[in-house]
C-alpha cells in the first residue's frame, strides 16, 4: 500500500469501526472519528475504545 499523508486517523476510524482497540497514537483527537455510541463508555478517549469493543464484542467471529 502506497500512501501520502498522515493516514493515522483513518486507521484509527477502521479499527474503532472493526471494534479493535487503540491505546496510543500520535494523532490529534479532532482528526479521529469514533462512532457516537462510544461516547457513552466513559470520558478517557482510550477507555472507550476498550469499553465499547469489551460491551459490543467482536464484529467478526470464528
Amino acid at each position: 500500500m502506497l500512501t501520502i499523508g498522515h493516514v493515522g486517523a483513518d486507521f484509527i476510524t477502521l479499527a474503532a469501526m472493526l471494534r479493535i482497540p487503540v491505546c496510543m497514537h500520535n494523532v490529534e483527537e479532532a482528526k479521529i472519528y469514533r462512532p457516537s455510541a462510544w461516547a457513552a463508555h466513559g470520558m478517557d478517549i482510550e477507555g472507550q475504545d476498550y469499553r465499547a469493543c469489551q460491551n459490543y464484542g467482536p464484529l467478526y467471529k470464528r
